[in-house]
C-alpha cells in the first residue's frame, strides 16, 4: 500500500517495510522458489499412488496432530520472550537476505547445466519438464540447496532459534520425518507471523516506555500535540498483545500447527479498526511531529537524546511511529506467504482467503483515511490559486483528487518550416489532471494560474509523434473531444524528457494500450523487476517502492523509468530502473504470477462451503 509505505519516509528518512515475506528468504535459502508448490508434492492434491509415501507411513497433517503431543506453554512463552531482535531489524534483515538469494535462484536456474540461457516455455510445459527435473535430478539436489546461504533472522545473544524447525520440542519430536516438505515450510510461514508479531510487540512497547511514557518529555509536550503525536497506540498494542497471547495460545495446543489464518479473520474483522484510526491520523501526527522537531529545541534535544539509548539499537522515533503503518500491511503479505502454501480448495485455503480478504479490506480503509484529509488539504490550495479565463469550474469535490501536475510546452502555429525556425514555436502552459478533469492552464505572477480550457478526463485522447528530429523530439499530441467551450480542441505538447512525455500520456489517457500488457490480462511472461532500492513517489503517479517488491514492467523508456504494476496489491505507477533489477528467468516470473492469480482469485462454491463449516468448527471449539 503506498501510501502506508510512504508515510514519514520523506520527511524523516524512514526506513522502508519489505513487500514480500520472510519465509519466502527461507524457503529460497533450503533451495525453493519463494513460494513454489511443486506438483509432485503431497499436500497440494497429489493422491498416494501419486506419492507412495503417503500410503507407507502417517504423512498427512491429520496423522502428525493425532501423534504429536502438545508443546509446554512455558516453551512458546520462552521463546517469544527471547526474541531479542526489535520489529524493524526482524524485517530488514529477512528481507535484504531475500533479495540476494533471489539474485542467486535466478542467475543459477537462468542458465543451464550446458552454461546456455534458458528457454522460454509455457506454463503446461514447464511443469511437465519440473516434475521430470526432479525425479531425475532428485539425488543431486541436497548439495545444490547447502550450498546455498542460510538465514539467521534472530540470530542475536538473545533469541536461540532460527525456524519452526530448530524448536528442540520440533527436533526431538520425530514431526519433521513425518511431515511433508510443503507441510513444513506451511509451518515456518505460521510460525513466522507470530514471531513477526512478537517482535511488533516489543518494539510497540518500547515505542510507549522509552517515547510516550517519558517525564521529561511529558512536560514538553502539550496534551494536544502528545495526542497527535502518539494518537491511540495504546489500543494498537493492546490488540497486538490480545492478537499474540491468542496466537500462542493456538500454538500451545499442538507441536504442529493447525491454522492461525482463523484468528487472524476474527482480529480484522472485529479488532483491527484501531489500525484505521492510527493510519488516518497520518496527516496531523507528520505535521506535528516536523513542527515540534524545528520550533521547539527542548523537543529535539531530547528526542535525540532518548534515541542514543542503547534500547533503540539506533533507530529514530519516527521509525517506531511507523510501526502500525508498516505492521498492518506486513499481516497482508504474510498471510498471502501462507496462502500460497496451503492445499488448493482446502479448508485452510479458504481461512487464509476470508482472511486476506479482511486484511485487504483494513488496508483500503486505511489508504481512504489518509487520503480523505490529504487531498481535502490539498484541493482546497490548489481552488485558491487559480484565476479562470472561461466558465469558472468548482474544482473541491469529495470525489476528486490530483493525478499529476506539471508544466509542458505548447507547439503554436501551423507546423511549417517557416514556423520551426521562430523564436516562440512553444510557449508553457501549465496541466493539473485530475481523476476526472484536466484543467489548462498558464501560470502568471503572484503563483496563480489563469485557466483557459479544461475537458472531462474521459474525453480525453493521445497520440505520439513519430520521430521529426530535435524540434519535434518527446512532442505529443493531446485532444480534448469536448472542451470548455463545447468542441474538440487539439494541443501540441512536448515534454523535457521522453519519461515525461510517456508519463503524461499514461496519466492523460490511462486506457491507452501500453507496450506491455498487464498481468490481470494473464499474460503468460510478462517482463518482471525486483526492488532492491526502497523509493518513495515524488509525485502522484509514481509508485512507493519497499525492499524486495515483484512488479511486471508494463511500459519503459529510454531514460530509465518504468511504468509498473506490484504483483501483491497490482497498484501502479512510475519509477526509476536503477531502484530495480530485472528478474531474468522466466520460470521464476511464471511462478510469481501464478501465485498472483491464486492469491486473488474470486470466490468459489467450495469456497463458501468450507466457509460454513469453518465457522460451525469455530463454534464448537468454543
Amino acid at each position: 500500500m503506498e501510501l502506508l509505505a510512504a508515510a514519514f519516509s520523506a520527511a524523516c528518512a524512514v526506513d522502508h517495510d519489505s513487500s514480500t515475506s520472510e519465509s519466502d528468504a527461507r524457503d529460497s535459502a533450503s533451495g525453493h522458489l519463494p513460494g513454489s508448490e511443486s506438483s509432485s508434492t503431497p499436500g497440494n492434491g497429489a493422491t498416494p499412488e501419486e506419492c507412495p509415501a503417503l500410503a507407507d507411513s502417517p504423512t498427512t497433517l491429520t496423522e502428525a496432530l493425532q501423534t504429536i503431543h502438545p508443546i509446554p506453554a512455558d516453551s512458546w512463552r520462552n521463546l517469544i520472550e527471547q526474541i531479542g531482535l526489535l520489529y524493524q531489524e526482524y524485517r530488514d534483515k529477512s528481507t535484504l537476505q531475500e533479495i540476494e538469494t533471489r539474485r542467486q535462484l535466478d542467475a543459477e536456474i537462468h542458465t543451464n547445466a550446458h552454461g546456455s540461457p534458458a528457454s522460454e516455455e509455457t506454463p503446461e510445459e514447464e511443469e511437465e519438464e519440473e516434475e521430470e527435473e526432479e525425479e531425475e535430478d532428485e539425488p543431486a539436489s541436497p548439495p545444490e540447496r547447502k550450498a546455498l546461504p542460510q538465514i539467521c533472522l534472530l540470530s542475536n545473544p538473545h533469541s536461540r532459534f532460527n525456524l519452526w524447525q530448530d524448536l528442540p520440542e520440533i527436533q526431538s519430536s520425530g514431526v519433521l520425518e513425518i511431515l511433508q516438505p510443503e507441510e513444513i515450510k506451511l509451518q515456518e510461514a505460521m510460525f513466522e507471523l507470530v514471531t513477526s508479531e512478537a517482535s511488533y510487540y516489543k518494539s510497540l512497547s518500547l515505542l510507549v516506555s522509552h517515547f510516550m511514557e517519558n517525564e521529561r518529555l511529558k512536560k514538553i509536550l502539550h496534551p494536544s500535540e502528545a495526542h497527535i503525536l502518539f494518537s491511540n497506540v495504546l489500543d494498537v498494542m493492546a490488540v497486538s498483545e490480545r492478537f499474540l497471547l491468542e496466537l500462542e495460545r493456538r500454538m500451545e495446543e499442538n507441536i504442529v500447527i493447525s491454522d492461525v489464518c482463523d484468528i487472524v479473520y476474527h482480529y480484522a474483522a472485529n479488532h483491527f479498526s484501531v489500525y484505521i484510526t492510527y493510519v488516518s491520523n497520518q496527516t496531523y501526527q507528520e505535521r506535528t511531529y516536523k513542527q515540534l522537531l524545528q520550533e521547539k529545541a527542548a523537543f529535539r534535544e531530547l528526542i535525540a537524546q532518548l534515541e542514543l539509548d542503547p534500547k533503540c539499537r539506533g533507530l529514530p522515533l519516527s521509525s517506531f511511529l511507523i510501526l502500525p503503518f508498516q505492521r498492518i500491511t506486513r499481516l497482508k503479505l504474510l498471510v498471502q506467504n501462507i496462502l500460497k502454501r496451503v492445499e488448493e480448495r482446502s479448508e485452510r485455503e479458504c481461512t487464509a482467503l476470508d482472511a486476506h480478504k479482511e486484511l485487504e479490506m483494513v488496508v483500503k480503509a486505511c489508504n481512504e483515511g489518509v487520503r480523505k484529509m490529504s487531498r481535502t488539504e490539498q484541493m482546497i490550495s490548489i481552488q485558491k490559486k487559480m484565476e479562470f479565463k472561461i466558465k469558472s469550474v468548482p474544482i473541491i469535490s469529495h470525489s476528486r483528487w490530483l493525478l499529476k501536475q506539471g508544466e509542458l510546452q505548447q507547439m503554436s502555429g501551423p507546423k511549417t518550416s517557416r514556423t520551426l525556425r521562430t523564436k516562440k514555436l512553444f510557449r508553457e502552459i501549465y496541466l493539473f489532471l485530475f481523476n476526472d478533469l484536466l484543467v489548462i492552464c498558464r501560470q502568471i505572477p503572484g503563483d496563480k494560474y489563469q485557466v483557459f480550457d479544461s475537458a472531462p478526463r474521459g474525453l480525453l485522447r493521445v497520440e505520439e509523434l513519430e520521430d521529426q528530429g530535435q524540434t519535434l523530439a518527446n512532442v505529443f499530441i493531446l485532444r480534448l473531444l469536448e472542451n470548455a467551450d463545447d468542441r474538440e480542441a487539439t494541443y501540441m505538447l512536448k515534454a523535457t524528457s521522453q519519461s515525461e512525455m510517456k508519463r503524461w500520456m499514461t496519466s492523460l489517457a490511462p486506457n491507452r494500450r501500453t507496450k506491455f500488457v498487464s498481468f490481470t490480462s494473464r499474460l503468460l511472461d510478462c517482463p518482471q523487476v525486483q526492488c532492491v532500492h526502497p523509493y518513495v513517489a515524488q509525485q502522484p503517479d509514481e509508485l512507493t517502492l519497499e525492499l524486495a517488491d515483484i512488479l511486471n514492467i508494463l511500459e519503459k523508456t529510454e531514460d530509465g523509468w518504468i511504468f509498473g504494476e506490484r504483483l501483491h496489491d497490482q497498484e501502479r505507477g512510475w519509477f526509476p530502473s536503477s531502484m530495480t533489477e530485472e528478474i531474468l528467468n522466466p520460470k521464476i516470473r511464471s511462478q510469481n504470477l501464478k501465485e498472483c492469480f491464486r492469491v486473488h482469485k474470486m470466490d468459489d462454491p467450495q469456497r463458501s462451503q468450507n466457509k460454513d463449516r469453518r465457522k460451525l468448527g469455530s463454534r464448537n471449539r468454543q
